[in-house]
């Protein structure tokens, strides 16, 4: 039973934008890239009286080169245990800060999971068959590629880690309003939805409140806590929210921390404008 459970990778792709592209064969910007990894924090430096706008980036993620091997006892079918450590790679988040705006990617990373092998197949009167295999994961770090469109006359701040979890605080049934009308959204519907779950540190996590911060309070659902946002990111945290990939490597093993392919590479592809920014940007 080879090859059980995986799954074709699919990729993104993006291209120069074409006004950049002219820009670019016109000499007016100069096309460059700029290739990090490993730890989870780097800054595209920015030069003085430029500008540059970043249009996409390839993105390998961490958790590749090793394998996570255990044999998993299937009762009636039913996974009676497995290890858990590959999945604090399924999720990575890639997020930039330009000083002014902040942009945040979350990506979900296959896992391509082999079954080489049965063990022991054997009867048992309670539990009907007990089977046991061989099982072998690892994370697919095939480069993913995503179009963006960020503009900064700053240094560009890079953040990339592991999104360990996602708790769920508190669901609420969405009324009909305006902009969730019933049959064609949630309002009305009595189905309880999440509408507030935390992305970082137990005593200062992000809260992400849906459907907005605003809707938060136009619904009745209670006050919005300090730290509320539309949007759903992970802030640093080792436990609960986002975390460097070293770090866990680090206690899987050493030879992990210091294989290329298990760590993380990012290349951006980016134009560089030697002039201030304009005002007006298209």
């Amino acid at each position: 039973m080879v090859g059980l459970f995986n799954k074709k990778k699919k990729k993104m792709s993006w291209q120069i934008p074409t006004q950049i592209e002219q820009d670019i064969i016109a000499g007016k910007a100069t096309y460059r890239t700029f290739q990090t990894g490993n730890g989870g924090q780097s800054i595209l430096p920015v030069p003085a009286n430029a500008y540059v706008v970043i249009f996409g980036y390839d993105f390998s993620p961490a958790g590749g080169g090793w394998y996570n091997q255990y044999v998993t006892t299937l009762v009636n079918g039913q996974n009676a245990s497995t290890l858990e450590t590959v999945k604090l790679f399924e999720t990575q988040q890639i997020s930039f800060y330009t000083g002014t705006d902040f942009y945040p990617f979350m990506h979900h990373i296959d896992v391509k999971t082999d079954v080489t092998a049965y063990t022991t197949d054997v009867s048992d009167p309670i539990n009907n068959f007990v089977k046991q295999y061989n099982v072998s994961e690892e994370i697919d770090n095939t480069p993913l590629s995503r179009q963006v469109y960020i503009t900064s006359s700053n240094d560009v701040t890079i953040t990339h880690g592991l999104v360990t979890n996602s708790t769920r605080i508190s669901s609420n049934s969405i009324p009909v309003t305006n902009r969730t009308p019933q049959g064609l959204t949630y309002g009305g519907s009595a189905q309880t939805i999440n509408t507030q779950t935390n992305y970082g540190p137990g005593g200062t996590p992000l809260q992400f409140m849906q459907p907005s911060p605003k809707d938060y309070q136009d619904f009745g659902f209670g006050l919005l806590p300090s730290n509320a946002d539309g949007q759903a990111f992970a802030t640093p945290d080792a436990t609960n929210g986002l975390r460097d990939a070293t770090n866990l490597l680090a206690v899987i093993s050493g030879a992990a921390l210091n294989t290329s392919a298990s760590n993380y590479y990012l290349c951006l592809h980016y134009a560089l404008y030697s002039k201030i920014i304009p005002e007006t940007r298209g």
